[in-house]
């Protein structure tokens, strides 16, 4: 073993950058699991279903493929690129030209691309929260500064116009937009997006519109997309891939789509970064874009059945507080209540649920509200009886 010496070791940068805190939760899941514990799994934001046979099939199909053995253009293949474009058209309501579309490894990499193309040091970035856990990794490491914007229960978890004005400063560069939102399930309306839209293309202020999660909605065919209501507004870049809706998650195709010249200088930045994104995921993808729809609406009217049973599950716990969801696979409580002087945080008491209760998931605090915890409802109906049950009888202890 190479012992520490006085030489510095990590860099600043990422030193100040904390691991993912979802990734965390589910790996101590699964060492107990290994262990043999029994453990119920709310963590992870990752559907359980199997990807579709013909999506695995074109997969398939595309590792004899030599073409496919090579490298291949760091923007993504070009079928694929005109696939995204005809789904940004049919679902985001926005024409857009094959050549504005970056296929990137995963929607993850698609946020960190984005940040780099659009921040310069000290460009302040407003996000509203509660939050996705990696966006604030994502600006730090792009220089920028992240201004959290408060959202609350009595605002259904949703920014307004006013809030975003009150934490504009001169230095503001870019909103992060997130409708369905992670990990408070919050789906914004074509009037609020069109308010939040105007409001940043008079500012002069960047939107980027992470829509992973647009085709998991419960009370409408599809969230608007703050890109297609807002008139006149091109300062945008769209995030999404096939990770949620086709139950891709580890495959790692997303992609990017914005104005020409965001996304040249985004690819620029990846051809360094890691040059084509996997050429047989990519087919996978296209696959998946091109293909029967059929079992995106089978796996969504499962999540919302699932929703529907653990909203109701989980309000009817003493002390918690909870807005119905209305999109994503995710529930969000308030418990400052339920805490009842036994623990210091909902850090803490996440940690006590997953070592006594055997349940596993996100505390608030790595969302930038503490006070909550997220539950996801990417899971079989008996493990979310189980689960919460276990959850109520160690409050109420």
């Amino acid at each position: 073993m190479i012992s520490p010496t006085a030489m510095k070791r990590a860099s600043d940068r990422l030193s100040r950058i904390p691991p993912s805190a979802t990734l965390g939760i589910s790996a101590r899941a699964r060492e107990l699991r290994s262990e043999g514990i029994d453990v119920v799994s709310f963590g992870a934001g990752e559907p359980d279903f199997a990807t579709p046979e013909h999506v695995v099939a074109a997969a398939a199909r595309a590792c004899y493929d030599p073409d496919n053995h090579k490298y291949t253009a760091s923007a993504g293949l070009r079928p694929l690129r005109e696939a995204i474009a005809e789904d940004v058209g049919r679902y985001s309501g926005v024409e857009v030209d094959w050549s504005e579309v970056m296929v990137t490894n995963g929607a993850k990499q698609a946020v960190f691309q984005a940040f780099a193309a659009l921040l310069d040091q000290g460009d302040e970035v407003l996000l509203p929260s509660p939050h996705w856990v990696t966006y604030p990794a994502g600006i730090e490491l792009a220089g920028g500064v992240t201004v959290s914007v408060p959202t609350t229960i009595e605002s259904e978890f949703k920014v307004s116009v006013a809030d975003l004005e009150k934490a504009r400063t001169a230095r503001t560069r870019l909103l992060v937009f997130v409708s369905p939102s992670n990990p408070t399930g919050a789906v914004y309306t074509a009037e609020e997006a069109r308010a939040i839209g105007e409001w940043a293309s008079a500012n002069e202020i960047w939107v980027l519109a992470d829509e992973i999660y647009q085709r998991l909605t419960y009370f409408t065919d599809v969230a608007p997309s703050i890109a297609a209501v807002t008139p006149r507004f091109d300062n945008w870049l769209l995030v999404n891939g096939v990770a949620k809706s086709y139950s891709m998650t580890g495959w790692r195709v997303g992609w990017m789509v914005g104005p020409a010249d965001i996304v040249e200088a985004a690819n620029s930045h990846q051809s360094h970064l890691t040059g084509n994104v996997d050429n047989v995921a990519q087919h996978a993808a296209l696959a998946a874009l091109r293909g029967p729809q059929d079992t995106v609406e089978e796996m969504r009217r499962a999540f919302d059945g699932r929703r529907k049973l653990m909203y109701g599950l989980v309000s009817d716990i003493p002390g918690v507080r909870c807005v119905e969801p209305q999109g994503a696979f995710y529930v969000f409580p308030e418990v400052t209540d339920a805490l009842g002087g036994r623990w210091g945080s909902t850090d803490e008491l996440a940690t006590v649920i997953l070592e006594e209760a055997g349940v596993a998931l996100v505390p608030g605090e790595s969302f930038g509200t503490p006070g909550f915890l997220r539950l996801s409802y990417a899971v079989g109906e008996a493990d979310i009886e189980r689960g919460v049950d276990r959850i109520r009888r160690l409050l109420a202890g």
